[in-house]
């Protein structure tokens, strides 16, 4: 559709579906690039999710969209870097010693309020965001995309538009509508998880890192801990699905069982409050045929979600969200665009980084790697950039070569191994 087609009938030059972190991060820089934006949102706001662990590279998207001074004066718990545990013996890593350029700390967030803030930031600086707003059907037929809603008050109304970001998440709207849902070459794995009054008393124990800690005796099941700022914390376990088989039914209870079985997280969380039900997901890895079309796009988990043992969902969300307007930008204005070579490729680059560590990690490699002592100070720069986000920084050789670094790195790693930092 060329910039001068007449748009007056529209309500919107762009549509987007739902209003999380990619959804409000891409409203604003269209807004800030004079589009009209409507956002349709599903659910109401404040709402749960999960996803609570942000990385630094986030914190350049929020700074791009015009939100930095307000998601700092928020108050959420300050993140500067990750730990790693198993059977008591702790490594880990700081932001402030990464390889890539950038920013070096971020936030621990209690999703709820956090994408409400961002929404209402996006909102503030005029895009215009319609909460329980349920899509019913898409139509991405002609040059003008549409989307069928049942509104609050059970009537339906069209929407149309000059172009269509799904930025649904874990939703999915066009994939589910378009057909275009595909399985994910990750192995299906089950998540549970709740919230606790956490009442850690170790002095030592850092608040301001995320702790991932390794079953004592399943190397592909780990937990996560995330400190909030109120003196709460964010708890899950991953496994596979027959893993949960041996518990309890009950999910509360199947995770105060399993953790109980981690000597040293077991000894962090002895005097936590167990004041929150426990939730379960299942299958939650996704992949689509297509990103992109001649009027749409997918953002973030809309298009495609690897696992949550980085925290690299909301960074990959909002990075494509950042990416995608830039083509929207140009296609409106008229511009011949290529979204295979301007977005799904490039995206999909950083997407593969992580996709390389995460593989790593649940085959063992990467944790040999991470509780290693003798590895070299330049290439532990080099990995804590892609644990902070940057995964498309391809000075970086773990980026631009993540399968051959990472083998050779594990090669030298490995058990019973053992090696000079000369070799490195």
């Amino acid at each position: 559709m060329s910039s001068t087609a007449n748009t007056d009938t529209l309500d919107a030059d762009v549509l987007i579906i739902g209003a999380g972190p990619s959804g409000a991060i891409a409203a604003a820089l269209l807004v800030q690039r004079g589009y009209r934006v409507l956002v349709l949102e599903r659910e109401t706001f404040p709402r749960f999710s999960i996803g609570e662990s942000l990385l630094p590279q986030c914190m350049e998207y929020i700074e791009e969209a015009g939100m930095l001074e307000a998601v700092r004066a928020a108050g959420f718990q300050r993140k500067n870097g990750a730990l790693f545990q198993r059977g008591g013996a702790y490594s880990g890593f700081d932001f402030s010693e990464q390889f890539s350029i950038g920013f070096s700390e971020t936030f621990e967030v209690q999703r709820a309020q956090f994408d409400q803030l961002l929404a209402e930031q996006a909102a503030g600086q005029g895009a215009d965001i319609r909460y329980r707003h349920e899509i019913l059907a898409v139509d991405v037929s002609g040059d003008c995309p549409s989307l069928s809603c049942r509104l609050p008050d059970g009537s339906q109304q069209q929407f149309s538009g000059r172009f269509l970001l799904d930025a649904s998440g874990f939703g999915r709207v066009l994939p589910r509508f378009l057909d275009l849902e595909v399985p994910s070459s990750f192995p299906v794995r089950s998540s549970l998880f709740t919230h606790v009054e956490d009442f850690i008393s170790d002095a030592s124990f850092d608040r301001e890192k995320i702790l991932i800690s390794v079953h004592p005796r399943h190397r592909d099941v780990w937990f996560w801990l995330i400190p909030f700022d109120d003196g709460r914390a964010s708890l899950g376990v991953v496994a596979a699905p027959h893993f949960f088989d041996a518990y309890p039914q009950a999910p509360l209870e199947a995770l105060r069982a399993i953790v109980a079985e981690d000597a040293e997280l077991g000894r962090l969380l002895g005097s936590a409050q167990w004041d929150t039900p426990a939730r379960r997901v299942t299958g939650y890895s996704a992949n689509v045929s297509r990103m992109c079309g001649e009027h749409f796009a997918l953002l973030g988990n809309a298009g495609e979600f690897l696992d949550p043992v980085f925290s690299s969902g909301v960074t990959i969300a909002m990075r494509s969200a950042s990416m995608a307007v830039k083509v929207v930008d140009r296609q409106l204005r008229g511009q011949r665009v290529n979204w295979q070579t301007e977005y799904v490729q490039p995206l999909a680059r950083g997407v593969h980084a992580f996709r390389v560590f995460v593989e790593a990690w649940y085959d063992g490699r990467f944790q040999d790697i991470v509780f290693h002592a003798g590895a070299g100070t330049e290439i532990r720069r080099m990995i804590c950039s892609i644990l902070a986000g940057y995964a498309w920084d391809e000075n970086n050789p773990y980026v631009a070569q993540p399968e051959r670094r990472l083998k050779a790195l594990w090669q030298y790693c490995r058990p019973g191994r053992e090696y000079s930092n000369d070799e490195m």
